[in-house]
């Protein structure tokens, strides 16, 4: 659910459960192994400074309601145009903004300090992921972006501070695998890949 922007954020996206779920995420907020209640793609400005991360998604999600654990992402792209794709069950949004590109190997690259991340990943699959399908999972979904990017002549393999969740039944049976290959990793692939491209390509392209 999209919410206008308030004092603090440039608009958000706000996701709610209520089933036993679990959660691997990268996020700079509740991010790792979890059960989150909640998920949040916190829109920032681009010159955004903020470092007390925590704190601002706490307040964040106080002013919505939002109770217990959660997740929390971060993007300086409009998440007003954020962009739901859908594939045998599984649901990938996506935000995407690629401004500032870069290669996940790049000998011109080094430590940079922290900045809101632009291309944010939410996937929500309908069966359970055992601990190894669920690391499949990200990287499954992380590889379905990049081939995206790549096709669209994007120059990067993302930006350097993507995020992504990925967001599962805990009592459903477990998966094995979540590889491009398996059942589910293909469909998180082509949904993810699919979100991902409609959010660069031009409206109606």
């Amino acid at each position: 659910m999209l919410r206008p922007p308030a004092d603090g954020h440039r608009g958000a996206l706000v996701w709610r459960w209520t089933g036993d779920l679990l959660a691997l995420s990268s996020a700079a907020v509740g991010g790792g192994l979890s059960r989150p209640s909640w998920a949040l793609n916190i829109g920032v400005p681009l010159d955004y400074d903020r470092t007390d991360l925590a704190a601002h998604a706490a307040e964040v999600a106080e002013a919505y309601g939002l109770a217990g654990g959660g997740v929390a992402l971060f993007t300086a792209a409009d998440v007003t145009r954020a962009r739901r794709r859908t594939c045998a069950g599984v649901a990938v949004d996506a935000t995407v903004g690629v401004t500032k590109p870069t290669w996940a190997s790049d000998p011109s690259g080094g430590w940079e300090p922290w900045t809101a991340g632009t291309i944010n990943l939410v996937v929500q699959v309908p069966v359970g992921l055992g601990p190894g399908a669920a690391v499949n999972a990200v990287i499954t979904a992380t590889e379905a972006k990049a081939q995206a990017l790549r096709e669209l002549g994007v120059p990067g393999t993302g930006t350097a501070s993507d995020a992504i969740v990925v967001v599962w039944p805990a009592a459903a049976p477990a998966e094995a695998f979540a590889g491009p290959r398996s059942l589910w990793g293909a469909r998180i692939a082509q949904a993810a890949h699919a979100a991902v491209r409609s959010g660069i390509e031009p409206p109606g392209a």
